[in-house]
Formats: structure tokens, sequence, C-alpha cells
């Protein structure tokens, strides 16, 4: 089906084919469809291989990154949306909390957990580096616990979300999960529908009723309305680039797109149809319970005090402007005219500080969402 037109571009004419001998080009096109499948199956591979190289840095590198501060934001929005939720499922009456982190990468949402206080994790991941990681950073965090303090029980595994079913490798069979964690991943599935539905099925099949799938992904509508707008085949600007192939049709189901947002991602995507992914979930009982722009979900979050202390905790903005003659993220002029305005002419500080526009507009791409179990 397409984005835009919601009409359908499979093809008929099965019973044709059969009881008549293929043509010599039609030989050459089941050749060519072949050898499309095999460029297709290469796409996980890709996309663990890219995963598989990036490099672990400490924060003083961290820190020097054009896109620091808006990494910060996008991890202080995860940080909200984690505690939010486990919030729920305490209040709910759930003791002990067990976690599926679906994409888990190198573990950069370990600590959320263990604020969190929850009980179990799953971590899994197509990237085996990264996996290796994770685990390490786990096995890192409980040797410098403190003594009295219990950190959760965790199991890693490396597999294909969306080809393996995680239920048969998990080290407890009957596990059952209050929350799974599915944080800028779920697009890597939406290449064909049975990838798609076998990631949908680990991700909901074993969540208790009353639990929770949350996540963050791109917003296709998002970005077919800036291909749209652009001359040409692709949009962004200095931190952040997507390019499509073409443009006036967006099939469901494998519309891939590029994206590179410097230093941590240059991979294929696919745009997820979200309309369609939450008619999929309604067969895991799952209803959408909150779906929201980032720019929506941190203007609504940061209202409250305690959300606004772990912002600045995380600095997760960037201080405009400057103290001490210090300089902000770019020099490129028209990066910063936005809090300039807020600013006045005073030059008055912003409480909270801001993102320079670029790193604006390629956070403001994706979007939060959060599905329920129905009991």
């Amino acid at each position: 089906m397409d984005l835009q037109t919601t009409e359908t571009v499979k093809g008929g004419g099965e019973g044709e084919e059969r009881g008549r001998k293929r043509r010599p080009e039609e030989e050459e096109d089941k050749e060519e469809t072949s050898s499309n499948r095999k460029q297709v199956a290469d796409h996980s591979v890709k996309v663990a291989s890219h995963y598989n190289r990036l490099q672990e840095v400490g924060l003083a590198a961290r820190s020097q990154s054009r896109i620091f501060f808006m990494r910060n934001f996008n991890n202080w929005l995860k940080s909200v949306l984690i505690g939010e939720i486990l919030e729920q499922v305490r209040g709910a009456g759930s003791r002990q909390v067990s976690v599926l982190d679906l994409g888990c990468g190198k573990g950069g949402d370990l600590l959320k957990w263990r604020r969190g206080g929850i009980n179990h994790l799953v971590c899994a991941d197509i990237a085996g580096v990264s996996v290796e990681q994770c685990q390490s950073r786990y096995e890192d965090m409980k040797r410098k616990s403190h003594v009295n303090e219990k950190i959760f029980s965790a199991q890693f595994i490396t597999a294909d979300c969306s080809k393996e079913v995680l239920s048969e490798k998990l080290d407890d069979p009957k596990l059952m999960f209050d929350i799974c964690s599915c944080q800028f991943v779920y697009h890597y599935s939406f290449e064909s529908e049975e990838k798609a539905n076998v990631m949908l099925r680990n991700a909901c099949e074993r969540l208790k009723p009353g639990g929770y799938f949350i996540g963050t992904t791109p917003d296709a509508f998002e970005l077919v309305k800036r291909l749209e707008a652009s001359d040409s085949l692709s949009f962004g600007n200095e931190v952040f680039k997507v390019s499509f192939q073409s443009k006036g049709s967006y099939p469901m189901f494998g519309c891939q797109y590029h994206f590179s947002l410097e230093g941590v991602v240059d991979v294929p995507e696919f745009l997820v149809y979200f309309p369609l992914l939450e008619h999929m979930a309604k067969r895991y009982n799952m209803r959408l319970v909150l779906k929201q722009r980032f720019s929506e979900f941190s203007e609504e979050k940061v209202k409250k005090e305690h959300h606004r202390s772990l912002m600045m905790k995380m600095m997760a903005l960037e201080p405009f402007p400057c103290e001490d003659g210090g300089r902000q993220a770019t020099d490129i002029k028209g990066e910063y005219c936005h809090a300039k305005e807020h600013c006045g002419s005073a030059g008055v500080k912003l409480p909270l500080g801001t993102l320079s526009r670029s790193e604006w507009e390629a956070t403001s791409i994706y979007l939060v969402f959060v599905f329920q179990k129905m009991s």
C-alpha cells in the first residue's frame, strides 16, 4: 500500500502463470528478482556491521561532538519516557519488574534501568560487538555498585530480532515482561511485512497483561513532508541528511531511505507507516496510548520540576548565551536566531538553554510511542 494514496501495489496474476512456460525474458526477470532479494537480505548485515564498527568513546570525546547536546536531549527524553512508564508499572502493583531492551545497542539505557530499580533485563541486538560491549558495561556496573545495592539480573542475546523469535532464546522459557523498550530501532524492521511482524511479535508476545511496548522512531509523515518540499531527493543540514531513491509514491513496507547523523548513524532505514503499525499491534491485543512528536513530548514534560531538574543534570540543552566568553556548538550564522529572539535585546540568559537550529531540525523528525497490552 502507498503512504500517500493508500492504494495496494501488490500485483496479481499468479493463476495466469500456472499451466504455461516462462518466456526467456521472464527467466531473466526471475534471476533479477533473486538478485534483488539477495541485496535486500544484505540490509541486516549492513546495519549490524555499521553499529559493530562504531567505536565506544568516553565523555571527553563525546563532549566535542557537534551534536553533543542533541544526543543528551534525546537521552533525556528517553529517561523521562522510561521513568514514567516504570511509575505506571509499579502503580499497577508490579513488584518484580522484568524488561526487554529490544535493540539494546551498546547498553546506553542500562543506567536508566538501574535507576528505575528493575529486577531483570534481557538485552537483544543484531550487532554482536555491541551486545558484548553492553554486557561488559553491565558487569562493570555491577563491580562498581555499592555493597548493599542490588543490581538487576540480566541476559544478553545476539540475534536479528526481525527474523528470529526471542522467546526461544530466553534462559527462562516462562519469563514474561512488564516493559519492552525499542529505542531508535523499530524502523529497520519495516523492510518487509514479514520482518515487521517478527519484530512486533518479539516486542509484544511475552508482555504481561497491562504491560507496555515503548519506543522512539522517525515520523514517516514528517520525512515525506520534508522530501516533497525539497527540490531534490534529499534534505537535511550540517548535522543530518536524509536521501530517498524517488518520491511521489511510498510503499507501506520497504520504503527505503538513507539516513546519516554526524558520527552516529550512516545506514539505510525504512519508513514506518504508523497507522499500519497500530493496526498490526492489535494482533497482540495492544492499544496505542501515546504517540507524540519529540517537540510535543518535551514541551509537555518540561513543565514538571523534576523533569527540568533532570534536563539540567543531563546537559540536555546548550547554555545560551555562553558564559565566560565560551563558544556555542557552532559558529555558522543563523543557527541561534531563535534563541536570540527569546533572549531579547537585553541578552537575558535562557533558563534551560537551547539547541542549534540544525539540531532542532534533526531531532524533530522523531516521535515517541507507547502501546499497552489489554488484559
